[in-house]
C-alpha cells in the first residue's frame, strides 16, 4: 500500500501541467489524504517523487513530437498516406503535414527495411500516446518538403534534393532522423525519474539504434557517393547543435564507421535544445522552423542556441524548455550511462554487424553534390 503523499508527489512529477495533475489525482482517488494505492500511467512502484526540472510527461511529449515526425516520413514514404486520424489528436496546436509521398523503391530489401521501420515508428506514436493518456500532445505542423531541401542545401547536397526520388535519397533523408533520434533518447534519459517511463524510453532508444545501424550499414554498402553525402549531413548536424564535434559519418577513407561511439565505446547524447536546433534547422535560439514550421507541442519547445558543447555525456546541461534557452535544468543523475550509452551502442552494433569503428571523416574523393533524380 502506498502512502498518499508519495502518490501525490509522483503524480505531480509525472503530470504535464496543473490540469493534468488534478485529473491524475481524481483518477487515483485522492480527494484528501486518504488513499491506499493508485496506478497512474504505469505500475505504482515505478513512480518517482518530484525532483525538479521538466516533468516526465513533458519529456515523453517531447519524444512524441519527434516520433510524429519520423512516423509521418516513413509511413508516407512506404504507403503514400500519413498517420490515421486517431493517432494525431491531443493537447496543443494540431497541425497538418506538408509534403511526403510514396517512394518507388528499386531494391526490395530497402523497401522491406522502410516498411519495417514505418511500422515501428507508428507503434512508437501509439505507445507514447497511450502512456500519456489525456496529457498527450497533438501532432504539430510538419514539413517534409522544403525542410529536406533546406537541410540538404545546408549540407552541400544541392538545391533540389528530393528524399522520395530513389532508394539512396530516401536513406539519406532517414539518416538525418535516425541518428538524431538515438541521441535525443540518450540525452533525455537522465531527466526521467519514473522507472517505468525510463524502461520504456530505453526500449524505444534500442529500436531507434537498430534503425540507425541499419540505415548507416545500407548507405555504406552503396559506395563512396552516399558515404560522402552522409558525412556532409553529419557535419551539418554538428554545425547546428553547438560547439562540440560528436556527430560522425558512416566511413573514414572508405573504412566503415557504422557505430558512432566514443573512445569508451559509448554513444553520445543531445539535450532537447540541441535536438531542436537540428530539427528547426538553426543554431540559434528558436521555437519553430525547419521540419516543425510552427514549433513542437509541449513545454520543451525551444532550441538551445548552440551554446552547449559535447552533449549530455560531456557535462552540458539540458535545454529545450520554454523560456529556458540553453541553460535548462538538470537533476544531476547519470542514468544516461546505463540506458543511453549501453543500449544505443548495443542496438547499433546488432543492426550493423561487426564493423570496425573509427572516427568520422569524409572519404577521399567524396562527391560535392547528390543528384535528386538519379
Amino acid at each position: 500500500m502506498f502512502e498518499s503523499k508519495f502518490i501525490a508527489n509522483a503524480i505531480n512529477r509525472s503530470a504535464e501541467n496543473q490540469l493534468d495533475r488534478r485529473r491524475f489525482l481524481r483518477a487515483a482517488g485522492i480527494t484528501g489524504l486518504g488513499v491506499g494505492a493508485a496506478t497512474v500511467l504505469g505500475a505504482p512502484e515505478a513512480l518517482a517523487a518530484d525532483s525538479g526540472g521538466p516533468s516526465d510527461a513533458a519529456i515523453l511529449n517531447f519524444a512524441l513530437n519527434l516520433e510524429y515526425l519520423e512516423a509521418e516520413f516513413y509511413v508516407r514514404a512506404t504507403t503514400g498516406a500519413g498517420l490515421a486520424d486517431n493517432l494525431v489528436g491531443g493537447t496543443g496546436t494540431p497541425g497538418g503535414v506538408t509534403g511526403g509521398r510514396q517512394v518507388k523503391f528499386s531494391d526490395q530489401k530497402v523497401k522491406q527495411y522502410a516498411e519495417e521501420i514505418a511500422k515501428d515508428e507508428r507503434e512508437h506514436v501509439a505507445f507514447l500516446r497511450t502512456a500519456l493518456g489525456n496529457a498527450a500532445v497533438s501532432r504539430p505542423a510538419i514539413d517534409l518538403d522544403a525542410s529536406f531541401k533546406a537541410a540538404a542545401k545546408a549540407a552541400g547536397l544541392g538545391d533540389n534534393f528530393d528524399p522520395y526520388a530513389n532508394d539512396q535519397n530516401f536513406l539519406l533523408a532517414a539518416f538525418i532522423f535516425e541518428d538524431v533520434g538515438v541521441t535525443a533518447y540518450k540525452g533525455a534519459a537522465p531527466l526521467v525519474s519514473n522507472k517505468t517511463y525510463l524502461g520504456a524510453a530505453a526500449g524505444i532508444l534500442a529500436v531507434e539504434a537498430y534503425h540507425a545501424g541499419l540505415i548507416r550499414t545500407t548507405l555504406f554498402s552503396m559506395g563512396i557517393e552516399p558515404q560522402g553525402a552522409a558525412g556532409k549531413i553529419s557535419d551539418a548536424r554538428d554545425s547546428l547543435d553547438g560547439a562540440g564535434d560528436d556527430d560522425q559519418g558512416i566511413s573514414v577513407n572508405g573504412v566503415a564507421n557504422i557505430v558512432p561511439s566514443d573512445d569508451n565505446g559509448l554513444a553520445f547524447g543531445r539535450t532537447p535544445g540541441q535536438v531542436l536546433n537540428i530539427v528547426y534547422l538553426t543554431p540559434a535560439v528558436a521555437t519553430s522552423g525547419g521540419f516543425f514550421p510552427h514549433g513542437v507541442n509541449g513545454s520543451l519547445n525551444q532550441s538551445g542556441g548552440g551554446s552547449a558543447s559535447g552533449g549530455t555525456g560531456s557535462g552540458a546541461t539540458p535545454s529545450g524548455g520554454a523560456g529556458t534557452g540553453a541553460g535548462g535544468t538538470s537533476d544531476g543523475r547519470n542514468t544516461e550511462l546505463l540506458v543511453g550509452g549501453a543500449v544505443a551502442a548495443a542496438g547499433a552494433v546488432a543492426a550493423a554487424g561487426a564493423y570496425q569503428h573509427s572516427k568520422k571523416a569524409i572519404p577521399d574523393g567524396a562527391p560535392e553534390d547528390v543528384d535528386s533524380t538519379a
